[in-house]
């Protein structure tokens, strides 16, 4: 395949970087997590953004977090015959293969997917509503959310639709029907957060997503 081109030199020399320290140092461990297998007592669903980095923010070790991304941290509802089997895919691998204990979403300030939602169903982002926009039938997913914030002040809808984005999603996962089973049985917890990225900070959904108090 002639588009295929070596990797650029400053992201080799971080890979030498990494293998001459990190991995030098805790080599045993590497080797182990490759001849055991994962275990992870997590997974997390976050956004693809790149200032969105749970292992830096929960100082997780390899092998510790089963994570995937997506545009806005979204979990589609489940639907055995839909075309969005990504995400549900790795839902359904951490739940039933994997065992985790816990399904953390964390969603995040300043988002990108979550602002172009919120311009395409005010009416903003007619590009969007092509049906050869792939951003914008997964931004549908969204919709529920925004039809609960679209009354509040113009300038609270964004941040309130972030929150929205997360509460969404556990509300999809809980129509997976191994989901619902390991959460009334017990055996995993669903967690909603939202990353402030400048200013650092972490906000948990409670009360079932009626409110957000600082981690």
């Amino acid at each position: 395949m002639h588009n295929i081109r070596p990797l650029p030199q400053y992201l080799a020399g971080r890979f030498h970087g990494w293998k001459a320290t990190s991995y030098a140092e805790n080599s045993a461990w590497y080797r182990r997590l490759a001849t055991d297998g994962q275990r992870p007592r997590a997974m997390v669903i976050s956004c693809c953004d790149s200032r969105v980095h749970v292992t830096s923010i929960f100082g997780a070790d390899s092998g510790e977090f089963f994570i995937h991304r997506n545009i806005a941290n979204l979990v589609p509802p489940y639907a055995p015959d839909g075309l969005q089997h990504g995400t549900s895919a790795a839902v359904e691998y951490a739940v039933q293969a994997l065992k985790v204990a816990h399904l953390i979403v964390v969603g995040h300030t300043n988002c990108g997917g979550v602002a172009g939602c919120h311009a395409m169903c005010s009416g903003h982002a007619p590009e969007l509503e092509e049906k050869t926009s792939f951003v914008g039938r997964w931004m549908d997913i969204l919709r529920p959310g925004y039809d609960r914030v679209r009354d509040l002040p113009e300038g609270e809808q964004v941040a309130a639709l972030e929150r929205e984005a997360v509460l969404v999603s556990i509300e999809n996962l809980m129509t997976f029907p191994f989901v619902r089973a390991a959460v009334e049985g017990g055996q995993m917890s669903l967690h909603g957060l939202v990353h402030d990225i400048s200013e650092g900070t972490l906000f948990q959904a409670v009360d079932g997503g009626k409110s957000w108090t600082a981690v």
